[in-house]
């Protein structure tokens, strides 16, 4: 099992983290993690712009309406398509004083060249309203997990049919599978995960923090109709499944949802384990499943992908910090192969 301190080596973020090495230094506490200079504005690096936030009616998940906002780098020239970015619970991925801060990392890696010239694109899950409400601020909208817990297709569809082509009526982008990336945390990573899965022809490079792979979206069999899997299942198709050539990066904590605050989707965050699940076990069981795919596939000979995996478990509990933290160097891995 990869631990925290050997990636932090290699993104050479391991001496602020763990301070080990600094005899003056208070001691970490479980789930801190501080932001690193790719995730605060820098002199002289161009901040792009931020658009949004926009107003969507979706067709295809009916009744909902979505919120979302385009970050437009400096560098973005409409006559070479941009790579793109898609994040889920996009209110959260653009709060410049949030754990994650993505325009500010987006705009930092393109201006070192780091990553390629990339179009953000972050959505709200949807609210079952005729107007967004300005009182959610970052929290959570009430259609939430009925499209981020699901693993159906119908979320892949939204963003594939509706919320992209309205962007691209107004910015290029890839239309390379390897330009793009998805990601989420929690219930949004899950969701970013989904895509993939049924649509690794538009999204195969996945970014999943503090994943949600438990049975929240599960129904169990009633009137006369069979019982719906949650994302408990994934593992098992995982397994039983010819590798697909998705490139994931998995983010969690050992602690995740231990004194994590109640919520009207999650109102028994109070221990590691719920009637949904074991958040880390989930995540390990992600891993486990990726490694016997591939391993599976190697001693049969068999032709065609490979998963592409790597991972961090920290200490942290269900929240964003070390996620935040990482994020420009799982943006790097992401594109590791990018052609400078």
């Amino acid at each position: 099992m990869k631990i925290l301190p050997c990636f932090l080596l290699l993104l050479g973020l391991c001496a602020p983290v763990l301070r080990a090495a600094d005899p003056v230094a208070p001691a970490r506490k479980p789930g801190e993690y501080p932001l690193g200079p790719d995730s605060k504005p820098q002199d002289g690096v161009p901040p792009g712009r931020l658009e949004g936030p926009l107003e969507f009616h979706s067709q295809i998940i009916p009744g909902t309406v979505h919120r979302y906002w385009i970050f437009v780098p400096a560098q973005y020239a409409a006559e070479k398509p941009a790579a793109l970015l898609v994040f889920q619970d996009g209110q959260r991925a653009v709060d410049p004083k949030g754990a994650l801060r993505i325009p500010i990392v987006l705009a930092n890696l393109i201006a070192k060249r780091e990553i390629p010239v990339t179009l953000g694109v972050f959505i709200t899950p949807g609210n079952k309203s005729e107007h967004y409400p300005d009182t959610l601020g970052t929290g959570n909208p009430d259609h939430r997990a009925a499209e981020y817990d699901e693993v159906n297709d119908t979320y892949a569809r939204f963003l594939l049919e509706e919320i992209l082509p309205e962007v691209a009526k107004k910015y290029r982008f890839t239309d390379e599978v390897d330009g793009r990336v998805i990601g989420g945390e929690s219930s949004g990573a899950i969701c970013a995960f989904t895509v993939a899965w049924h649509r690794p022809e538009a999204f195969r490079k996945v970014i999943s923090t503090i994943g949600s792979y438990t049975s929240i979206g599960y129904h169990s069999a009633r009137d006369g109709q069979p019982a719906i899997s949650g994302g408990e299942i994934y593992p098992t198709w995982i397994r039983r499944t010819p590798p697909k050539p998705i490139r994931i990066f998995l983010q969690d904590g050992t602690n995740d949802l231990s004194n994590s605050k109640s919520t009207p989707d999650f109102p028994d965050r109070i221990a590691l384990s719920n009637q949904f699940g074991n958040w880390h076990l989930a995540n390990e069981q992600m891993l486990s499943a990726f490694e016997y795919a591939n391993r599976n596939a190697d001693e049969r000979k068999t032709v065609g992908p490979r998963y592409d995996v790597d991972h961090v478990w920290g200490d942290g509990a269900h929240q964003g910090s070390q996620g935040g933290m990482l994020l420009p160097g799982i943006l790097r891995w992401m594109w590791r192969d990018w052609q400078k």
